[in-house]
C-alpha cells in the first residue's frame, strides 16, 4: 500500500505541474479572448471576440524611415542618416530639423488613416527608427500615439515594426546602420534593442489597437558572408520577448525569418504562445511554390503566418499575388501606401518643383573633401527652399493621385 500511495502522490504532483505548465503556456490566449485583444488560436489570427481574423493592410514607408529610392535618389543618398545628410547641406541643420519635423507631421494625418480605411484596407504597419523612442526623447510616442489614435477611431489595427534597430539588423540602408549588422555581434547594442522594445510595450500594453510588435524588419541579408548571423536570429528574439513579456502579455509578437524574411530554417518550435510568423515576398512568380515553405511551417508547428511586404510591381502582378495568398488564407501588407511619382503604391504625389536639380545634386560624390565641387554645384538656394517646401505641400492627401488600378488588383473599393 505504502508504494501504491507512493505512486499516487508522485502522478498527482506531475499533473498539477503539467497542468500549471499548461496554464502558462496558454495565459496569454485566454488573456487575450477575455480583454479583448487579437491573439493567435492555433493557426488563426482571431480578433479580440475569438473570431477568424485576416490581416489586409498597407506599410507607412518613407515616415519614420526614409529610403532614397521613394525620393528618387538614383546613386545617391539612400538612408535615413544620409538623406538627413543632405538636407542639412542644402537647407542647413535649423531649417532640415524643422522640414523634417513638419514632413512627419504632413506625411501621415488623420485624413490618410480615414482614407485607408475607406478603401477597404484593416491594418497598418508602421515601420519605426529606435531613436525615436530612447528614453528622454517622446517625438516618436507623440506621432505614434495620434495615428494609433486615428486607426482606433476608424476601426483599423496597428502593427509596430522595428525597421532600424540598434546597430543593424540587416547592415544595410534600409536599417540606417553603418554597413554591417552590429547587432548580433554587440550585447550593449542588444541590450539597447531589448530596452527599446520594452518601453513600446510598457507604452501601448493597454491599447486592442495595436496588434502586435514586428521585433526586427528583415534580418541577416543574403549575403554569404553574414549567414553565420543565423544561428543568433532565435535567440536574440527569445530576449526581446522575454523583456516585452515583463510588462506585455497582451500583444502578438511578430517573427521574421533571417535573409530578408525569407528563411524560416533558423526557427525551431514555437517559444511563445502568441506569436505571428512572418515573411517577405518580391519578384518572384506568384505561384503556390514561392510561399509553399511558410505552409509548411504552419502545418507543422499550428501557427499562423503573415505576409507583411511585398508590391513594387505591377497591378496584374499584385492581383495574382494577392489571390494566391487569400486562397491560402495568409493576410497580407503591400509595401509602401504613398510613393513619389509612381503607381505602385495606394496612393502617390508629384514631383516637387525643382526637384530634378535636387536630385542631380543628390548624385555628387559625397563628403567635405568635395566641398568646393559640391558648392560649386549647388542648385540656387531659393529652388531648394521651393522644393523642399513644395514637397510639404505635395505629400498632403488632397494633393496626392489615387492609383485606382493598384487598389482594385488588391482587391479593394475605391473612395467613396
Amino acid at each position: 500500500m505504502g508504494r501504491i500511495h507512493f505512486y499516487r502522490t508522485c502522478m498527482r504532483h506531475i499533473y498539477a505541474t503539467l497542468s500549471a505548465v499548461l496554464m502558462l503556456l496558454l495565459l496569454p490566449r485566454i488573456l487575450g479572448a477575455q480583454s479583448g485583444f487579437v491573439h493567435t488560436q492555433g493557426a488563426q489570427l482571431v480578433d479580440g471576440q475569438g473570431h477568424p481574423f485576416m490581416l489586409r493592410g498597407t506599410n507607412l514607408g518613407n515616415w519614420l524611415v526614409r529610403e532614397g529610392y521613394m525620393f528618387h535618389f538614383d546613386d545617391g543618398p539612400q538612408s535615413t542618416r544620409e538623406i538627413e545628410g543632405l538636407t542639412n547641406e542644402l537647407l542647413g541643420p535649423t531649417a532640415a530639423r524643422k522640414f523634417w519635423h513638419d514632413y512627419m507631421d504632413s506625411y501621415v494625418t488623420r485624413d490618410d488613416i480615414q482614407f485607408i480605411k475607406r478603401v477597404g484596407f484593416n491594418s497598418i504597419r508602421i515601420p519605426l527608427h529606435y531613436k525615436y523612442f530612447l528614453p528622454g526623447d517622446n517625438e516618436g510616442f507623440a506621432l505614434l500615439d495620434r495615428v494609433i489614435g486615428w486607426s482606433r477611431e476608424a476601426g483599423i489595427y496597428v502593427i509596430l515594426d522595428m525597421h532600424c534597430a540598434p546597430g543593424g539588423q540587416t547592415g544595410t540602408n534600409i536599417d540606417d546602420s553603418w554597413g554591417y549588422p552590429w547587432l548580433y555581434d554587440s550585447p550593449e547594442q542588444q541590450q539597447l534593442a531589448s530596452d527599446t522594445w520594452k518601453r513600446i510595450a510598457q507604452h501601448y500594453r493597454d491599447s486592442k489597437t495595436v496588434l502586435g510588435y514586428d521585433l526586427l524588419n528583415e534580418p541577416i541579408p543574403q549575403f554569404p558572408q553574414l549567414h553565420r548571423y543565423n544561428q543568433d536570429l532565435e535567440p536574440l528574439y527569445r530576449r526581446i520577448v522575454t523583456e516585452i513579456r515583463q510588462v506585455d502579455r497582451n500583444h502578438v509578437v511578430i517573427l521574421g525569418g533571417a535573409q530578408w524574411d525569407t528563411n524560416f530554417a533558423v526557427f525551431g518550435p514555437p517559444f511563445d504562445s502568441n506569436v505571428l510568423y512572418n515573411f517577405h515576398k518580391y519578384w518572384m512568380a506568384p505561384v503556390k511554390d514561392a510561399v509553399q515553405p511558410y505552409l509548411d511551417f504552419r502545418e507543422r508547428y499550428h501557427v499562423p503566418i503573415w505576409m507583411s511586404e511585398s508590391g513594387e510591381n505591377t497591378d496584374e502582378w499584385i492581383a495574382q499575388f494577392v489571390r494566391l495568398l487569400e486562397q491560402n488564407e495568409i493576410g497580407w501588407a503591400f509595401w509602401p501606401y504613398k510613393k513619389m511619382d509612381a503607381t505602385s503604391s495606394p496612393v502617390s504625389f508629384s514631383r516637387p518643383v525643382y526637384w530634378d536639380e535636387i536630385v542631380a545634386f543628390a548624385k555628387l560624390a559625397g563628403g567635405t573633401g568635395d566641398a568646393e565641387k559640391r558648392v560649386a554645384q549647388r542648385p540656387p538656394q531659393d529652388h531648394i527652399t521651393a522644393a523642399f517646401s513644395d514637397l510639404l505641400n505635395k505629400i498632403q492627401l488632397r494633393n496626392c493621385k489615387i492609383n485606382a488600378g493598384y487598389l482594385k488588383a488588391l482587391g479593394l473599393g475605391q473612395p467613396m
